[in-house]
């Protein structure tokens, strides 16, 4: 054992004579300064549902003139802005020849709903944070409230989107990694059960 990490009579942290030891609630945390965070490749929906994992904190670690080159972000990864532009071009393309999901858009220029979109989904995946900086945080569940979002219309909302992603021809993992961040949504969306009374929501 090397002599400077004996253990002295009464110092049951291994400590040197004097050294400070750990105390109190910070005790056990990763000092940000010494060790890299570790960002969570997560895509569940949750109350930082605008914060995607192309935005979680990186804290790399580096000597003294050390140049570290910015990690990439999904956005990058998948192409960037012409990406989500194509992707919200052909859903709300499917969107348009959809008369019961056409109903839930009350504009009657479908334009300024998919530029929403694409700026959501760029913000989510690491790109520009244009959306928060024009409309705040997304509240997504509290922005489709006013509207009845059943079951039947997350299916047709989601038969549009997959058709959508296909266009991309993205790899197999980022491919799966953005269907299954846009199945969660959907479902986190729906606030209605089916009502068999209402044309809306026949399929």
């Amino acid at each position: 054992m090397n002599a400077d990490h004996r253990r002295e009579p009464g110092n049951r942290e291994g400590r040197r004579p004097g050294e400070p030891g750990p105390a109190g609630p910070d005790r056990g945390r990763l000092d940000p300064t010494t060790g890299p965070a570790r960002p969570t490749l997560g895509v569940g929906i949750g109350p930082a549902v605008g914060i995607g994992p192309g935005q979680a904190a990186q804290i790399r670690p580096a000597g003294v003139g050390a140049f570290t080159p910015p990690p990439s972000t999904f956005y990058d990864d998948v192409g960037g802005a012409p990406t989500f532009r194509a992707l919200t071009d052909a859903f709300y393309a499917g969107v348009a020849e959809d008369p019961q999901l056409r109903a839930l858009y009350p504009e009657a220029d479908l334009g300024p709903a998919k530029d929403r979109l694409r700026m959501f989904l760029e913000q989510y995946w690491g790109g520009p944070t244009t959306y928060s900086q024009q409309r705040g945080h997304p509240r997504l569940r509290m922005r489709h409230a006013p509207f009845t979002v059943t079951p039947a219309m997350r299916e047709r909302w989601l038969t549009h989107m997959r058709a959508a992603v296909d266009t991309l021809h993205l790899a197999p993992l980022h491919e799966q990694l953005l269907w299954d961040y846009l199945e969660r949504a959907a479902h986190a969306m729906v606030n209605a059960p089916e009502d068999p009374q209402d044309p809306a929501t026949a399929v």
